[in-house]
């Protein structure tokens, strides 16, 4: 899978989400920090990798600030685009069943290595539902 990760700094897990996903076979587009030819501020950066998503460029997003909550309201800014601040697996998993999220938005701050092994499992190894109900609201969001 080709995932589009972005981050405004290099602390915390930012150069771990890039190792990890590669780790697992995937294919890293970095923006911002990871990519020293870019700005790395994070309402920049989150676009750029949620664009990479929404026009087809990537499978699957991985955007990160200190908090999480910049980078996801920069990606969910895109049209075509729903991702979920988690910070743990649980919330990993049913951002995916229940969301079809397609952008993983993380706290540079509050995720430690461990988490964000247990995060990356969670996310990568979930499908979205096909409950009707479940495909309903994803739909009713796709027109808001």
């Amino acid at each position: 899978m080709r995932i589009s990760v972005a981050a405004d700094s290099l602390d915390g897990v930012a150069e771990r989400v890039v190792d990890e996903l590669r780790r697992r076979g995937h294919e890293v587009v970095t923006h911002g920090a990871l990519n020293a030819g870019e700005r790395a501020d994070w309402a920049w950066a989150c676009e750029a990798a949620a664009r990479d998503v929404a026009e087809g460029r990537a499978d699957q997003g991985v955007v990160c600030c200190w908090t999480g909550t910049g980078a996801s309201i920069a990606a969910n800014k895109v049209p075509g685009i729903r991702a979920a601040l988690c910070v743990d697996a649980y919330t990993a998993d049913g951002a995916r069943r229940w969301n079809d999220a397609n952008v993983l938005a993380l706290s540079l701050r509050l995720t430690s290595e461990i988490v964000l092994g247990e995060i990356l499992e969670a996310w990568l190894a979930g499908e979205a539902s096909t409950d009707g109900t479940d495909r309903a609201n994803i739909e009713h969001i796709a027109r808001l």
